[in-house]
């Protein structure tokens, strides 16, 4: 007769946590793998946001169902176009299944620093990069989005919120800086939410695709979109007053439809907009004024920073090229070595 073996504390939990995780693993299939007798047809549909594992989904007659995703589909966010099939027998909670994305024409990625690149939106046409006076108006975080629309290949329009809080005596400096921006061919909007400055103009460039708001938290696309859509109820709040850091008030992307036309997606705000997913080569590029002097340098290899014969270093110092954007393309570099994760 053998003598029956009793398990020890840490081996009951290891049990007990390999149940968990099967349980976890068969309620994630049960909600993905469904029936094909208990659904309808294959129709088109929206993606207006995404939650972890579902999906809201807007269908051609404009009502809005939650679905489930296949286990096949790698990646679905905010303005996809997708193929669902809704439950024949709908419970108000989970009512379809996403089975296909159809191909992007451009998306959005921000690198996260534990997850890797994360799509935030997909099938964009113009990037709207919100920025405000206060705390500080920060040239480079608008460089690193300007490099970002120039890699995705999506159209940029610089937005200043806040204007209203901006004394008369600063305003020429602010325009000098936007002159830089405007003379590379890129649009800037001086804009309150507050007073309605500049909403009208900014209304014009939404009349028509999608749009996305992007920028650090705290520089009001919350109040933007209120100002937009009056009968939106987006959570707004203030600037931090003790340490003057934006509050995130956007957990998750957002398609929005315009009363006048267009599409708008609200994204998350956050504190900084890393880009180091991209090469060196990539971001020199992203800098639309380096281009005339890419291949110039003395050196093929040429880092663009300290080397000699630089034809970029040349340009700045004959007044072709702005310091302050090579100084943020400097910041820019340096940052990206800084902060790329050891797995990327």
């Amino acid at each position: 007769m053998t003598k029956k073996k009793h398990l020890n504390q840490r081996q009951h939990q290891r049990i007990a946590d390999n149940e968990q995780r099967r349980l976890k693993r068969s309620n994630k299939a049960s909600a993905s793998d469904w029936d094909d007798a208990l659904l309808h047809p294959p129709e088109p549909g929206l993606v207006l946001s995404r939650f972890g594992q579902h999906a809201d989904v807007e269908d051609t007659s404009g009502a809005v169902v939650r679905c489930n995703m296949r286990r096949t589909i790698s990646s679905v966010v905010t303005g996809d176009q997708v193929s669902w099939r809704r439950s024949k027998q709908p419970t108000g909670s989970i009512d379809g299944v996403i089975e296909a994305v159809a191909e992007r024409h451009s998306v959005l990625l921000r690198p996260d620093f534990y997850d890797g690149l994360k799509p935030v939106a997909a099938n964009i046409d113009l990037m709207i990069i919100v920025s405000a006076i206060l705390p500080a108006l920060s040239l480079n975080i608008i460089d690193r989005y300007l490099v970002a629309s120039e890699i995705t290949g999506i159209k940029p329009l610089l937005v200043i919120n806040k204007i209203d809080l901006l004394p008369e005596t600063e305003q020429q400096a602010l325009d000098q800086q936007l002159q830089l921006y405007r003379q590379m061919g890129y649009a800037c909007l001086l804009v309150s939410a507050k007073t309605g400055q500049g909403m009208a103009e900014l209304l014009q460039y939404l009349h028509s695709g999608t749009s996305i708001f992007v920028g650090q938290s705290g520089v009001g696309k919350s109040s933007l979109m209120n100002t937009l859509m009056p009968g939106l109820a987006a959570a707004t709040q203030e600037v931090s007053e003790v340490s003057g850091l934006g509050q995130h008030t956007t957990t998750v992307s957002r398609l929005y439809h315009l009363p006048e036309g267009g599409k708008l997606i609200d994204s998350p705000g956050i504190r900084e907009f890393a880009l180091w997913h991209l090469s060196p080569e990539e971001v020199t590029n992203g800098f639309i004024e380096f281009r005339p002097w890419l291949g110039r340098c003395k050196f093929r290899d040429c880092k663009h920073l300290t080397d000699p014969g630089c034809a970029i270093q040349h340009a700045v110092a004959e007044g072709e090229i702005s310091p302050l954007r090579y100084e943020s393309y400097q910041k820019i570099l340096h940052s990206m070595a800084q902060d790329k994760p050891h797995y990327f």
